[in-house]
């Protein structure tokens, strides 16, 4: 860690030493502390721009690193710190080794030891084969960039690791958050390709990236089809009950594998299209009561 020098990685100050362990390390400080911890209950006022902004930031240090010959295997927002110009840099080595094979075109870290991996951040080659490189990053990094712009929320939800580790394999991806723009997803989804070779490196995500910020208006949150015609049921001064009944309240009753064929996670949390569901506003003012 101490041979990092770039400011999107967290600079080295020192090592406490002592008699025995445990040791200690003395890095920058950084006002805002981790990522998820930051973003968590300010939906709404940060714009999608700074927040482009912040994952330009982690993936110029993961280029970094990238370009450096290491993987750091534990690539998540908790894992990203805040500075207090919004600044975002890569943080927690504890994780990340250097690749072997530095003259391959696809250098890898094989881990022969068992050791927890964070599933819900790991690309699945790396899952089952414990093999790593910056491509098993990027998958990562999709990852942050999800949670950047769900403002915090845990990936997947409550689901188990192994239903992750199972949906995953089924080709499941997470959908986009709320308010998403469309490029941002697409760009999670390159990220999140089965085959390492076929997602960007981290010099393309920063291409990326800044090509959404030279261009802001990419950045503006999808807007429903004006095409799609409205349910019977939802036109104005209408209120009959859909056909056969099949209302709101069947909603809560979907299953797991309902909810991910409609690209929708099941967890002990349940994603927001339930929870509206189980709750729906009453008709505005002045609308035909029923």
């Amino acid at each position: 860690m101490g041979q990092f020098r770039h400011p999107n990685v967290v600079r080295l100050r020192g090592v406490v030493s002592t008699a025995g362990p445990p040791a200690m390390i003395v890095t920058e400080f950084l006002l805002h502390g981790a990522l998820d911890a930051f973003l968590r209950g300010r939906e709404g006022t940060l714009p999608t721009l700074q927040l482009v902004a912040m994952l330009r930031g982690i993936a110029a240090g993961m280029r970094y690193l990238a370009e450096a010959g290491f993987v750091h295997r534990d690539l998540a927002a908790r894992n990203v710190l805040v500075d207090a110009h919004l600044v975002c840099k890569v943080s927690d080595f504890g994780l990340s080794r250097a690749l072997g094979g530095a003259r391959d075109s696809d250098p890898t870290y094989t881990s022969s030891l068992g050791g927890k991996i964070p599933i819900r951040w790991t690309a699945p080659e790396a899952i089952a084969f414990r093999t790593f490189t910056s491509a098993s990053d990027v998958w990562s990094f999709g990852i942050v960039m999800w949670e950047v712009l769900s403002f915090g929320e845990r990936p997947y939800w409550d689901m188990s690791n192994q239903d992750v580790i199972n949906a995953v394999e089924q080709d499941y991806r997470l959908p986009p958050p709320p308010r998403c723009p469309a490029p941002l997803h697409r760009l999670m989804l390159q990220c999140w390709q089965r085959q390492r070779g076929a997602r960007p490196t981290f010099p393309h995500l920063l291409r990326a990236l800044d090509h959404l910020i030279r261009r802001p208006e990419t950045l503006r949150p999808p807007a429903a089809d004006p095409r799609s015609p409205a349910p019977s049921h939802l036109e104005p001064g209408r209120c009959e009950e859909p056909s056969g009944g099949a209302g709101l309240e069947l909603l809560p009753r979907l299953r797991g594998e309902d909810l991910l064929h409609m690209g929708v996670a099941p967890g002990g949390r349940r994603p927001r299209v339930l929870e509206g569901a189980q709750s729906p506003p009453g008709p505005p003012k002045g609308d035909p009561q029923c």
